[in-house]
């Protein structure tokens, strides 16, 4: 099973856009899927537009009645296929955004990936259409803005927002957790919930995305120093994943050494 997360506050332009190529995509395959929304408590007609989309796809919306933030959204997905999941080791969670600026036309890719073994899959995003260099800057340099701890090795892009997690990856990195998952928001929040997946993971990889600035169909909520200050700011809280997060999952044997064996 494949469970699509996606958090959305006021994403009435794109939303109906982002689950309707979702199921372009898969509807050539067999896999089964189960489409996740994060409702907010959006203002605009978010609601309104997810409606009619829950008569014919699979899709559960979850619904806010008052502002949580977009870590605690991502949270109430991912643990909500956990849940619903039966079969951690084989059963994946992919998060993407509801402006459509990444196009899901590239999740072939992330599902091959994990079916090569990956356990965590990174989408690392090449902006397009980005006329404002300083928007441009902020993303390029977010890890550094972010530190050390919010470094996964051989990942790049730390805060796009777009990956797929094996769900015992997440169920590992997190089981010690007793209060929220995450310490801070925005995109420090995509790059703490990535440095904890990946000390989960047996494996994580990297897929190239092309993020298009010009599909945004709302306004920034951030200006580029308001974000650069943010990461900043983060940093100070960001915490690491316990030493033991990835202790059930054993290496997998080389060919020497099942022979040995």
């Amino acid at each position: 099973m494949i469970y699509f997360c996606v958090p959305a506050h006021d994403e009435a332009a794109t939303i109906g856009l982002v689950l309707w190529k979702i199921r372009r995509v898969l509807e050539e395959s067999a896999r089964e899927y189960q489409l996740l929304v994060g409702d907010d408590a959006s203002t605009d007609a978010t609601a309104e537009v997810l409606a009619p989309y829950s008569k014919v796809l699979p899709l559960t919306v979850l619904r806010s009645p008052t502002r949580q933030g977009y870590a605690a959204t991502v949270e109430l997905l991912l643990k909500e296929a956990l849940k619903r999941s039966d079969r951690h080791k084989r059963d994946v969670a992919i998060l993407l955004p509801a402006d459509f600026a990444a196009d899901p036309a590239t999740l072939p890719e992330f599902l091959r990936r994990m079916d090569s073994g990956a356990d965590v899959v990174v989408g690392e995003a090449a902006l397009e259409g980005e006329p404002d260099k300083w928007q441009r800057r902020v993303r390029r340099f977010a890890p550094r803005l972010l530190g050390r701890r919010a470094r996964v090795a051989g990942v790049r892009d730390v805060v796009s927002g777009f990956a797929a997690f094996r769900l015992v990856a997440l169920r590992n990195a997190f089981r010690a957790s007793t209060g929220p998952w995450f310490t801070t928001d925005g995109w420090a929040a995509n790059a703490q919930l990535l440095a904890w997946a990946a000390a989960g993971a047996r494996r994580v990889e990297t897929v190239p995305v092309v993020e298009h600035a010009e599909r945004h169909a709302r306004g920034r909520r951030h200006t580029p120093l308001e974000q650069a200050r943010a990461l900043w700011a983060a940093r100070r809280h960001l915490t690491l994943p316990p030493v033991e997060a990835n202790a059930e999952r054993a290496p997998r044997s080389t060919p020497k050494e099942k022979e040995a064996a």
